[in-house]
């Protein structure tokens, strides 16, 4: 009896927990036929996270196609641009569009700290007129240059010009870029604060077609002359480190690779600075193959050509330093990036000198400069041309400033607006460290252009701080990111100490205004 109460016990519960089980299922597929599609796609999920607090821009909700494109954009701007393939760019225009599209929407855009920076009333001093005396270069008014009007980009001379004044002379407006460019130097700047030119000549040294690659002659390290169909020219450095690749601590002044992100980001601070002594500069992707290979005429440079185990195309040129097939430079198979620079005119055009700075190092490597054994150096130096009269030792301070916040001096200046002509490839090489030697001149002569001075207090200040004024202005250059962070984070702690060099002089000072050196006047 015991047996079967048992066996009729267990057929129940099995029945019951079949009964269970069909009424779950069924409860299951009455609740999917109910609910909306919407909802069966991931809806109901997204409205669920979002009464959680979820952001509707967060990672989180998004799909795993944005995910991977975040993933793929961080990779290949870390150290270069050059594994961004063109889908990736073209998936990132998109995205652009439609942020800007989202932001025509709702009426709301971020507001530009660099454009404010050139509104402030510090970044609208006048400068002095300029007679032709101040200027570097005049076109010969003999030489007929004009457009072809046909439309073609080739800038041509004598018989062929067809845009000529009544007089003969050009009309300034038929002028290529870097003509326009070449005709506004002078004494005081490279080029005008607002000039409307800049954005052209900027996207002519990116994308003019190259006809004729040559390497520079002299230097240390490897640097090629680019000439473009409207005989523009640019001086092209090519790419040697990675951006998060740090001078080793131990080598020597001039022993590091020069860098070609240095140059982009040196014009952009430069111009923030607002001391426009430094050519523009603006980064580029170039073909090895096409772009310098199948067209240089430089015999020398040719015959440095080689294919990698890799199969990538290299070359190594001949120079003092790091020119050899160990240090050869290979594109991914033939691309390489680097820094295009527009070049001066030509010293036979427009003749100017340069001069080593006094604070230049030895670069000897057991002995010290002068200054460095003299703290009363720069009495010295005043009583010496061309710093005994004039403004010349505050411009040369104002580059000191320049080169203290890239972490590289400067030896050799041009008497262009005082240009620095040496050191810009090496710069910002490092960020863990600052080489507080290179204010030596500051520190010294205790003096600093009050325009300087005011500015590096604005800089400093959260509305306008250095480190987001150049993260916004290098953002526009192709081969962004041209700076790691590191790096730009190092430029705020960099001022930092400028500022408090400066408050030293101040404090020991019985005359302020000699600290302080009043540039300013009436044209305030």
């Amino acid at each position: 009896m015991r047996r079967r109460l048992q066996t009729l016990f267990q057929r129940k519960f099995r029945v019951s927990l079949l009964f269970l089980l069909f009424l779950a299922l069924l409860v299951h597929l009455v609740m999917d036929l109910a609910l909306p599609a919407a909802c069966r796609h991931c809806g109901c999920n997204m409205k669920a996270l979002k009464a959680f607090g979820v952001p509707s821009g967060s990672p989180v909700l998004a799909g795993p196609k944005k995910l991977s494109l975040r993933i793929l954009q961080d990779f290949s701007g870390s150290n270069s641009s050059l594994e961004k393939s063109s889908q990736l760019q073209g998936r990132a225009g998109e995205l652009g569009q439609q942020h800007q599209h989202r932001e025509g929407n709702t009426g709301h855009t971020e507001r530009s700290k660099l454009e404010a920076l050139f509104k402030h009333p510090l970044y609208n001093i006048p400068i002095p007129a300029v007679t032709e005396k101040d200027k570097l270069f005049v076109v010969n008014p003999m030489e007929k240059f004009s457009l072809h009007s046909s439309g073609s980009d080739e800038w041509v001379s004598s018989s062929k010009a067809e845009t000529l004044l009544p007089t003969g002379k050009t009309a300034y407006d038929t002028y290529p870029a870097w003509l326009k460019f070449h005709v506004g130097i002078n004494r005081y700047e490279l080029y005008p604060r607002r000039d409307p030119l800049m954005p052209t000549l900027l996207r002519d040294l990116a994308t003019q077609r190259i006809v004729s690659s040559v390497q520079k002659s002299g230097g240390t390290q490897l640097k090629l002359i680019m000439t473009f169909p409207n005989y523009g020219q640019a001086l092209f450095k090519p790419m040697k480190q990675t951006r998060d690749q740090e001078t080793p601590i131990d080598f020597f002044y001039f022993s590091d690779f020069e860098r070609h992100n240095a140059e982009i980001a040196a014009f952009h601070l430069d111009r923030i600075l607002d001391f426009r002594r430094i050519p523009p500069v603006s980064g580029r992707l170039v073909n090895i193959t096409k772009e310098i290979r199948d067209i240089t005429t430089d015999k020398k440079l040719a015959k440095t050509f080689f294919i990698s185990p890799a199969g990538n195309v290299c070359f190594y040129g001949e120079c003092s330093y790091y020119c050899s097939t160990e240090h050869a430079l290979c594109g991914k198979p033939d691309q390489l990036e680097g820094s295009m620079a527009a070049l001066l005119p030509d010293k036979t055009l427009a003749k100017r000198r340069s001069w080593r700075s006094p604070w230049c190092r030895s670069y000897h490597k057991s002995k010290k400069a002068e200054w460095e054994l003299n703290p009363k150096y720069c009495a010295q130096v005043r009583e010496t041309p061309p710093y005994d009269r004039g403004h010349r030792l505050l411009d040369l301070i104002d580059m000191t400033v320049l080169d203290f916040l890239m972490g590289e001096p400067c030896c050799l200046w041009g008497n262009a607006a005082l240009m620095p002509t040496d050191g810009i490839f090496s710069s910002f090489g490092t960020h863990s460290r600052d080489e507080l030697s290179i204010l030596a001149p500051l520190q010294q002569c205790c003096s600093i252009k009050k325009s300087t001075y005011l500015r590096l207090q604005l800089l400093a200040t959260p509305s306008y701080r250095l480190s987001d004024l150049l993260r916004e202005a290098l953002a526009t250059d192709p081969l962004a990111p041209i700076l790691t962070e590191p790096h730009l984070h190092a430029l705020d702690r960099r001022l930092g100490k400028v500022l408090a060099a400066v408050g030293h002089c101040l404090a020991g000072a019985a005359h302020p205004d000699k600290v302080l050196v009043d540039d300013m006047g009436s044209r305030v």
